[in-house]
């Protein structure tokens, strides 16, 4: 497949001052009471100073309903969906989809896309995982097309709108067009090339800030071919966050997700967030721990992280500590700081969001 990208259609670039962003939903989130605290936490992120919160899905709840919910309870939390799967729902769907939101939130909407992985996509919605760079440029042209107040029309390997040989013909969306900033969660090389070219914002994983250039180098070189520049992304990465003088403690709690992310987050032959913690440099200690974990030696597997890629995706210890990593991540490039803050229950982590958000204000200053 050849990208070819348009120039000069992107006017917006993104301030350097950096944000602080946090998520909600995932793969437990259909579990009792586990949404409720979400969404409870996320309003009290709002008054707190946070910038965005990002709705997952994965098999708990869907990225769509507590967005809608927190749209009546914010007034000034951006949302977005981090992410809608691309196999999950049609084009056409994602665009109505993120029309309403936009409508319910006064125009905070944010619309994160990504392709998933082959778990996911062929165990749970029955699609089969192939070509899902060239799935998500069709997604992200039909939707594009459809926001505009286009006529939806479509030629694609994937997509052909309308359906050939029946009855249907080429619709409008009732909505008036308005501009929805659009983020792409990718890690691949060329998906992140294809990202730098035409996403508003890249939804990042797997980053490790001392080695920016396993991510950023894809997306500048898209973004350049594009007729622009880093600046005009808005870049979000970050990891748990967690104050404090035990940072031993800290490390061996985190062992165990990042172990899980290695080896776990896709199939034997495909994971995507292992390939890129590889392109960081952590080639032997993936390897490793994919193969402990595909074996069931879990516990082995979370021994064999290293202390070094922990720290270096997280942001742990005294606040002098956690100030120094915030300059880390800032002087890669990322605008938007996404935070998991840690905590026994949750003004524990409210509070531990609160110092941190202080800090990101304050070395943005």
């Amino acid at each position: 497949m050849t990208l070819t990208f348009p120039r000069g259609a992107f006017p917006l670039r993104y301030r350097r001052e950096m944000r602080v962003s946090i998520g909600i939903g995932g793969a437990a989130s259909g579990r009792r009471g586990e949404i409720h605290a979400a969404l409870d936490f996320a309003v009290e992120a709002e008054r707190l100073g946070v910038d965005s919160a990002w709705s997952a899905e994965a098999w708990g709840s869907d990225a769509v309903g507590p967005l809608a919910f927190l749209a009546a309870r914010t007034s000034r939390l951006r949302l977005g969906t981090g992410i809608l799967q691309i196999t999950a729902r049609v084009p056409a769907m994602t665009a109505m989809t993120a029309a309403t939101l936009q409508t319910l939130s006064a125009g905070r909407f944010l619309l994160g896309l990504g392709a998933s992985g082959p778990q996911v996509v062929e165990g749970l919605h029955g699609v089969r995982f192939e070509r899902p760079l060239v799935r998500l440029r069709e997604t992200v042209e039909i939707v594009r097309a459809a926001l505009r107040g286009d006529r939806v029309e479509y030629e694609g390997d994937f997509h052909q709108l309308p359906l050939q040989g029946g009855e249907g013909k080429a619709l409008r969306l009732a909505f008036v067009p308005a501009p929805i900033p659009l983020y792409l969660a990718t890690l691949a090389p060329r998906a992140l090339v294809y990202t730098g070219a035409v996403a508003d914002g890249w939804l990042g994983t797997s980053f490790v800030p001392e080695v920016p250039d396993a991510h950023l180098a894809f997306l500048r070189e898209g973004a350049e071919r594009a007729g622009r520049s880093l600046a005009d992304i808005d870049l979000c990465a970050g990891g748990p966050v967690a104050f404090g003088d035990d940072v031993e403690g800290m490390i061996d709690a985190r062992r165990p997700g990042l172990a899980f992310v290695l080896g776990a987050m896709g199939s034997a032959r495909t994971n995507f967030y292992n390939d890129a913690f590889r392109r960081a440099g952590y080639e032997d200690a993936c390897v490793e721990v994919q193969r402990l974990w595909l074996d069931k030696r879990r516990e082995e597997a979370a021994a064999r992280v290293p202390d070094e890629l922990v720290m270096r995706t997280s942001l742990f210890g005294t606040e002098a500590m956690i100030r120094e990593r915030i300059r880390v991540y800032r002087d890669a490039g990322i605008t938007t700081l996404r935070a998991d803050p840690m905590g026994a229950d949750a003004n524990e982590r409210l509070a531990t969001l609160g110092r941190l958000v202080e800090l990101v204000r304050q070395e943005s200053g």
